[in-house]
């Protein structure tokens, strides 16, 4: 399976075992200023460990081909479909911190839809990699633009990003949209403004 990394390098990252990631965390762990030999936290690393495969299991998945499969029978469909209120749950990649919000994806069909659930499921692979926000919803737009060969794509993220509502500046109420739009929907404003519209609407 062909993996798509969420890097500009073509060097492989080196191969690092579940025992030496274990051992890591007890390191920070005495860091903290905690004993990792105490009852509570004999098991934290191996869990932790495990917690981290889950949060960013999309480095071992390729969105691409969560996309092959794809559907003609359309009668001739031709306008826009849009996935509203996806939940993203990422980790920031300067402090490793939650990024939890919503993803709304529209796509506009040349000959071919995809299933539903498949946009959301671009997001997930996408959203559990160390990302910026910014980059996420690049990464999904051009992904679904180019496996689907749709005439124009949309992709709004808007999020809270705890690595400033919880240090740092400390603002609980702050949240963060990115928009990025290709093919019709950056060509013509009638279908970006469409698709505001119909968004918003999720927000309300």
């Amino acid at each position: 399976m062909k993996l798509v990394k969420n890097t500009d390098s073509n060097k492989e990252p080196k191969k690092v075992s579940d025992k030496e990631a274990e051992d890591a965390f007890r390191t920070i762990l005495s860091w903290m200023g905690e004993d990792p030999s105490r009852e509570g936290l004999i098991e934290t690393p191996k869990r932790v460990v495990k917690a981290f495969k889950e949060y960013f299991k999309g480095y071992k998945e390729d969105p691409t081909q969560i996309l092959d499969k794809t559907f003609g029978d359309v009668d001739g469909y031709d306008d826009m479909v849009i996935q509203k209120n996806i939940s993203v749950q990422s980790h920031c990649e300067h402090h490793m911190a939650p990024i939890i919000g919503k993803a709304h994806v529209a796509y506009i069909p040349k000959d071919r839809v995809v299933g539903l659930s498949k946009l959301a499921r671009v997001v997930e692979v996408f959203s559990k990699r160390l990302q910026t926000q910014e980059r996420l919803t690049m990464q999904i737009a051009n992904t679904l633009m180019e496996s689907l060969d749709a005439k124009g794509v949309a992709v709004t993220i808007d999020s809270t990003h705890q690595c400033m509502t919880m240090r740092g500046i400390k603002k609980e109420q702050a949240t963060t949209v990115t928009n990025y739009y290709l093919g019709q929907f950056k060509e013509d404003l009638s279908y970006q403004n469409r698709y505001l519209r119909f968004i918003s609407i999720a927000k309300e």
